[in-house]
């Protein structure tokens, strides 16, 4: 790590609630209580979805790709924040801070990738039905969630290195619960302009044109809902439909709040920055 950044210190201060010490033991308590429960539920997920030759679909194929990133995804930085929030010690290495900001970013980056997909397979589902499994057939399955993965990778390895290259310059308190790219930023010293312009590009390809493209299935979907002249078929579309979107909102919500606003004096503070961190 020492060839990353030669100024970065030992160990970074981690401040989070530092001037609201009254939330830490009811957010400890809600994670400790939700993390177990979203990894029992996503290890369901993708046993049922494996084991039932029925659930052999594209749908349930992105779904497991979705419960598998979601429990990597949470592991990288509920455990650590368990950790901060339920102890004394508000400190994490260096070394441990750029693991996360890696795995986070990896996850969350495909994440996002992967939704858009899953919004595409479900507006081929309802809009082109007797295309369907022409179109998701499995190899272009196993196509799309690669390039996700590779997508995502590519992301988060490329602008984390960069962040990781910004010098430090002695500074070791970052006013965050856990580790960002935006935080890094706010924290290193110098001319920082192109870092956060390069950031905004970026999230630009990651968030906003995968919701963009989420929408318009969501459009294209909902039009063609409301021609369905049963009940119950309008019912069991939307019910596909209604999971995802939840997942799209709480997903994509905070990490445009966190990423397309402005580094503010103080990122720890912000609503958009501990939901960013609690947003699966």
């Amino acid at each position: 790590m020492e060839r990353i950044n030669k100024s970065h210190p030992e160990e970074f201060i981690l401040l989070g609630f530092a001037d609201r010490p009254w939330l830490e033991l009811p957010l400890f308590i809600i994670l400790l209580l939700t993390y177990p429960m979203a990894m029992v539920g996503n290890i369901a997920i993708i046993l049922v979805s494996t084991l039932d030759s029925r659930l052999h679909s594209p749908m349930y194929f992105f779904l497991t790709n979705l419960s598998f990133l979601d429990m990597c995804y949470t592991t990288s930085i509920v455990p650590q924040m368990l950790f901060h929030l339920g102890g004394s010690e508000k400190t994490i290495s260096y070394l441990g801070c750029a693991i996360q900001l890696y795995f986070f970013h990896i996850m969350g980056g495909t994440e996002c990738l992967l939704l858009a997909i899953m919004s595409f397979d479900r507006y081929v589902a309802i809009c082109k039905p007797l295309h369907y499994t022409l179109i998701m057939n499995r190899c272009t399955c196993i196509l799309l969630v690669a390039t996700v993965w590779l997508g995502g990778m590519t992301y988060a390895v490329s602008e984390a290195t960069v962040t990781l290259h910004l010098p430090l310059c002695g500074h070791n308190t970052l006013d965050h619960l856990i580790c960002e790219i935006p935080v890094l930023i706010k924290a290193a010293c110098g001319e920082k302009g192109s870092n956060e312009l390069t950031l905004s590009v970026v999230c630009i390809f990651m968030l906003a044109v995968p919701l963009c493209f989420i929408l318009a299935s969501y459009a294209s979907i909902g039009h063609a809902v409301f021609k369905i002249k049963s009940s119950e078929g309008r019912k069991k579309a939307f019910g596909t439909c209604s999971s995802h979107l939840i997942v799209v909102f709480f997903l994509f919500g905070p990490g445009i709040s966190m990423y397309f606003q402005p580094l503010p004096p103080s990122l720890g503070t912000s609503p958009s920055s501990w939901l960013s961190s609690m947003e699966w």
